[in-house]
């Protein structure tokens, strides 16, 4: 929690504005970027709220995270990520203007006042900025229109910097970072359910277990020798296309390097997991790719635990796509399954060889 120091709205100082600017765009974490965002307009503008919205691929519902940022005890601020519900009245307002791309301004079923800021890129919206006021909100509009655009244009380069430039999937630099921050996540939103905080109901990317699943092109190298290096990409960056078709909003999708792949999924159970990764395979099978013509692909996967660390997990899962490549290729196995029927012995702390 930080202490309030707000100023009046409309009449911010100059130097206040730059420090919150240089605040905000000193961090290099998205998620720690997005809560800075908010609280520094919550401490430049009097609000009851500041809402950052991120907008997902869903076409049912097109919102992946939401941060808030509100008054806490002792007149300080509290900055949270909430799960996003459809049948929130403000949600579907920032909704509204993000698919309109246009601002909104009006007054919320409890009588506050509310500015939603669509942030835009390229014509279109990738989230939205909303603030709710007891006081007119229209005095600050150019501000918070200035934190968007800048907000939009620092995440284009962090975005960039965590992305694999071939494919736009995510990189392994960004592997470990993502996978924390899934599992914190899931932290929270355990102990809150148990804690009787938050509705049991499931939203995009939640799910009893995560697993982790990597993919690999069979004979990739056969690819590159027999057809040459520029239709081998051209097979991956269409394998990367189909992924994320393939997938949900909620999966989270890289490209470790080379033909690899590496995949966070949200599922219910191991069966469901399986299913999805198997569906896949079999889509690659029966695809006909240019000049390449037929591609297969393996897959080992193995489900995360709260206190796993990263590269035990990714341990399990290779040995486990280290059985399918042993065992015919083309083919989808998971290493809980495997350890059970002594296909594979357990791995143990320290003893790991990645790739």
């Amino acid at each position: 929690m930080r202490p309030s120091r707000q100023a009046a709205t409309g009449q911010v100082p100059d130097s206040r504005l730059l420090a919150s600017v240089a605040e905000f765009t000193h961090h290099r974490d998205i998620d720690a970027l997005d809560h800075s965002l908010v609280l520094s307009l919550a401490e430049l503008v009097k609000v009851k709220t500041v809402t950052l919205c991120k907008r997902g691929e869903s076409a049912q519902f097109p919102v992946d995270s939401i941060v808030v940022c509100t008054h806490g005890n002792g007149q300080g601020f509290v900055v949270e990520a909430v799960d996003p519900s459809p049948d929130d009245e403000s949600v579907q307002t920032i909704i509204r203007a993000m698919e309109t791309v246009s601002t909104v301004s009006d007054t919320t079923p409890a009588g506050l006042h509310r500015l939603v800021i669509p942030i835009r890129r390229d014509q279109a919206a990738i989230g939205a900025l909303m603030l709710e006021s007891d006081e007119a909100l229209e005095g600050v509009r150019d501000l918070v229109e200035g934190f968007a655009r800048i907000y939009c244009n620092y995440i284009a380069l962090l975005n960039e910097s965590e992305r694999d430039k071939l494919t736009g999937l995510y990189n392994r630099r960004s592997f470990d970072r993502r996978l924390q921050r899934m599992l914190k996540h899931r932290r929270l939103r355990a102990r809150a359910l148990a804690e009787g905080h938050v509705e049991r109901r499931q939203f995009p990317g939640d799910g009893p277990h995560v697993y982790l699943a990597i993919l690999d092109i069979d004979h990739f190298k056969r690819i590159n020798d027999t057809y040459g290096h520029v239709y081998g990409d051209e097979v991956i960056l269409m394998l990367a296309q189909q992924m994320r078709t393939n997938f949900r909003q909620g999966d989270v999708l890289f490209r470790f390097g080379g033909e690899e792949f590496v995949m966070l999924l949200a599922a219910q159970d191991e069966r469901t997991a399986h299913s999805a990764l198997d569906r896949f395979r079999r889509y690659v099978d029966g695809h006909a790719y240019p000049q390449v013509g037929h591609v297969t692909v393996s897959i080992g996967y193995a489900r995360i635990t709260e206190n796993d660390y990263s590269e035990i997990v990714l341990d399990r899962a290779d040995k486990a796509l280290y059985y399918a490549k042993q065992n015919g290729r083309n083919s989808v196995h998971g290493y809980e399954n495997l350890s059970s029927t002594g296909e594979l012995a357990p791995v143990a702390l320290g003893s790991i060889d990645l790739f």
